[in-house]
């Protein structure tokens, strides 16, 4: 028994009767066609720096950051018209990453355990 969506991928299927594996069901062996994906979670990972926005829910970082990022961009007011289009967008990216360094830090991803340990590594020595 398959689902729907799974019953277009099996190419041939046979049953083995005769097996003996001192039980009430047959042996099934089944060749199937699996078709693998990326994932889309694996290919939108951003692998640059995180930061921690939830500081800018307390009212002092959040007064502290808008003072640091107006003064940051108060000088890129005197940009020149004759300035690279490119190089003004990465002034800006600068010093919004500034910004968000100096106030917000980085945003700490949480560790994992490991799904065996070592006590269970020992039972199997």
């Amino acid at each position: 028994m398959i689902d729907r969506r799974g019953h277009s991928s099996i190419l041939n299927v046979r049953s083995f009767r005769g097996a003996d594996f001192d039980t009430d069901h047959y042996l099934l062996v089944a060749n199937i066609r699996e078709n693998l994906v990326v994932s889309k979670q694996t290919s939108q990972r951003f692998g640059g720096e995180r930061f921690n926005l939830r500081k800018l829910n307390e009212l002092e970082v959040r007064k502290q950051y808008q003072v640091l990022f107006t003064d940051r961009f108060a000088a890129l007011e005197n940009l020149s018209d004759e300035e690279d289009l490119n190089r003004a967008w990465e002034n800006i990216k600068e010093n919004i990453n500034f910004s968000a360094k100096e106030n917000l830090f980085l945003h700490e991803l949480k560790q994992h355990n490991p799904w065996i340990d070592e006590e269970y590594l020992g039972f199997l020595d």
